[in-house]
């Protein structure tokens, strides 16, 4: 299943890893660790992201080498942790990217075994995983490549930071032999910690924030939808120290008997984004209906409608997504 991916890395001198304008912990990881791995091959590796790499994310060593400049001059292109057009807005609005992707091979590493949504011609690498840096360690692994010290630790950055420190539902045997392997070449949970931990630091203007966001929560469906709203005077006010939405998502996932919590941002041009943590397997279904994508705990949508309007279409979304679960639990 990885022969089609390792023609076309072979194939390449200079290649292009692209994330989508979510950066989390797994696409930056992921990034980072194919610049280290093709790196050691003799690749020309840029890594591009259409925004800025969050502040809390900075924790992986080598964030400030993702430009938000494309390089037109790549031969390959490698998209990282995502498969949904939706999600690369940003990317494919920018000038002459979209006629690049269409016009030089593109591989898509994604460990969401789901039907792409691209809209253009490209080679899937998708394998159902905990994160696309467990796929990328696979196809290294199958390839004979070189895994070195600073790429294991950007692996295992990846995987604990999609799987909440290996401690969701669908972490794997896999997943742990996985960690295993990567703490042989020399990667560290506990480097890895400490350094995200200094970065999860926060100001007291932040935590007088979060605590006004709370507030706010709103909970639906007899307390199994939880939303909180947040504005764009609050992503302006804040976004630069720390993501709203992560401040209190998962806090609202652990509120008893809450199943879905959302955080819904809204944009002066009418654009509305959901960023959406679960307790049960529902999350790319709920972000589907808005034409997102995501995993099962955790997803997200874009579009242009009213809050209102997408507060009304999101309660329906969640309750036909959980009556469902329930009836195939």
């Amino acid at each position: 299943m990885y022969e089609e991916a390792k023609q076309h890395i072979d194939a390449a001198k200079r290649i292009i890893v692209i994330q989508a304008e979510n950066p989390d912990g797994d696409s930056l990881g992921s990034a980072l660790a194919l610049e280290e791995i093709l790196g050691d091959l003799g690749k020309s590796v840029n890594m591009y992201c259409p925004v800025d790499i969050p502040k809390y994310l900075r924790y992986f060593p080598g964030w400030d080498r993702v430009t938000m400049e494309f390089d037109a001059k790549a031969d390959l292109a490698i998209i990282v942790d995502t498969s949904a057009d939706v999600l690369l807005t940003k990317v494919l609005t920018t000038p002459g990217v979209r006629s690049f992707l269409e016009s030089h091979p593109t591989l898509v590493i994604d460990h969401h075994a789901t039907k792409s949504t691209l809209t253009f011609e490209h080679t899937a690498l998708f394998e159902e995983a905990i994160s696309t840096s467990e796929v990328i360690y696979h196809l290294a692994v199958d390839a004979g490549w070189t895994v070195n010290t600073q790429a294991a630790e950007h692996l295992l950055g990846a995987q604990l930071a999609d799987s909440l420190g290996l401690s969701i539902a669908t972490v794997t045997p896999e997943s742990y032999r996985i960690a295993a392997e990567l703490t042989e070449l020399g990667a560290h949970v506990s480097a890895i910690e400490d350094r995200r931990r200094e970065f999860m630091k926060k100001s007291p203007e932040i935590l007088k924030y979060k605590g006004e966001l709370i507030q706010r929560i709103e909970y639906l469906l007899e307390g199994k939808l939880a939303i909180v709203h947040i504005p764009w005077e609050d992503i302006q006010a804040y976004s630069d120290q720390y993501n709203p939405s992560v401040l209190v998502l998962d806090e609202m996932r652990l509120v008893e008997n809450v199943d879905v919590a959302v955080a819904i941002k809204t944009y002066p041009d009418g654009k509305l984004t959901g960023k959406l943590r679960t307790n049960l397997p529902v999350a790319d279904v709920v972000a589907g209906y808005f034409g997102g994508g995501g995993h099962l705990y955790a997803a997200g949508f874009r579009v242009y409608e009213s809050y209102d309007t997408v507060m009304n279409e999101l309660t329906t979304a969640v309750s036909k997504a959980l009556e469902n679960n329930d009836e195939t639990a």
